[in-house]
């Protein structure tokens, strides 16, 4: 596994690991938690450096996991996790990004993480009722008082990074990427380029399908979150068929998976790009971590470019209640 550089001279491993699925949103565990301390644990030996949690998963209960699987090896990985939501009753019931309201998020974090200081804090989703440069002043306070290493933002717009930016240095922007959701070219990668900033997509396998393993027939659990994702209703799902069946095609002229030919594709847009798939399964990171390995021409680039484009994307990744929450 081979590093990368987030903004701000942050290290990490080419191939993050998101821990999101460990708590929440894709069904029943297959696993213990012990499994998944076990699966944490093998993530590092196969070169994995950047965790990423949020004080929201669970809630709470996947930061205590990651805490408690990481303590050991504490002083080899990168962990970043999240503020920004208001939780109650377990429930995050709105935003809020109010200043005291982030100090509390770290100083909570930090003991659920077993840690004296958090790598990367990312505002979860732009609160329009606080102004950026606040909050991006309060980071930069938790910062100097050695509680946060770096600042990011997620799913936030060009605009508001570079309002951010000008408080705190954004280190990184996680959002959504991948080879079928391109919302960020347009407007926010070229920011990025310009600014320094690195780009953490999540869900880089498209929560699944552009593995290959979604299709049709597929039926998900209760408590999955893609009951409730329009892009994976049926007439969509069977419509969107056709673009991982193009990447199969790819994966087998080149013997390796669908979902290692759509990391490998990300892996060629930047090199300040660090994809963060999502799995419980000790099988699945060592795949995702060869897929660092997998070469693409460029004609295979040019290809996998043009795709959604081409193929079309059916139905939106978020509900529409969720929809209002990104790109602000």
């Amino acid at each position: 596994m081979h590093t990368r550089t987030l903004g701000q001279g942050l290290q990490v491993s080419a191939i993050g690991l998101g821990c999101m699925g460990m708590s929440q949103s894709y069904g029943p565990n297959p696993g213990t938690r012990d499994d998944m301390i076990t699966v944490l644990r093998s993530a590092v030996d196969h070169g994995v450096t950047f965790f990423d949690t949020a004080e929201s998963y669970g809630p709470y209960v996947n930061e205590e996991l990651v805490g408690e699987a990481l303590q050991p090896i504490r002083n080899q990985v990168v962990i970043a996790t999240k503020f920004g939501w208001q939780i109650e009753d377990n429930i995050s019931v709105g935003l809020n990004s109010r200043p005291e309201q982030i100090r509390r998020v770290a100083d909570e974090s930090l003991t659920r993480l077993r840690t004296d200081v958090i790598d990367l804090f990312y505002q979860h989703r732009v609160d329009p009722d606080v102004p950026i440069e606040d909050v991006a002043g309060t980071v930069s306070e938790l910062i100097q008082e050695g509680k946060v290493r770096h600042f990011g933002l997620s799913e936030a717009s060009a605009r508001t990074v570079r309002r951010a930016h000008a408080v705190q240095p954004v280190t990184a922007l996680q959002s959504e990427y991948s080879l079928w959701t391109r919302d960020p070219e347009a407007e926010v990668l070229p920011v990025l380029a310009e600014l320094g900033i690195g780009l953490v997509p999540f869900s880089p396998l498209g929560k699944g399908f552009l593995t290959g393993t979604v299709d049709t027939t597929t039926t998900f659990t209760d408590g999955d979150i893609r009951n409730r994702i329009p892009r994976f209703a049926e007439d969509n799902l069977a419509a969107n068929v056709g673009l991982v069946e193009h990447v199969a095609e790819l994966a087998g002229r080149k013997n390796v998976t669908s979902g290692q030919i759509a990391l490998a594709w990300l892996l060629a847009q930047q090199p300040w790009i660090v994809p963060i798939p999502g799995t419980r399964r000790t099988s699945r990171i060592q795949e995702n971590a060869e897929s660092t390995q997998v070469a693409l021409s460029a004609d295979e680039l040019a290809d996998l470019n043009t795709l959604a484009q081409r193929i079309g994307v059916h139905g939106n990744r978020y509900n529409e209640t969720h929809m209002g929450y990104v790109n602000r």
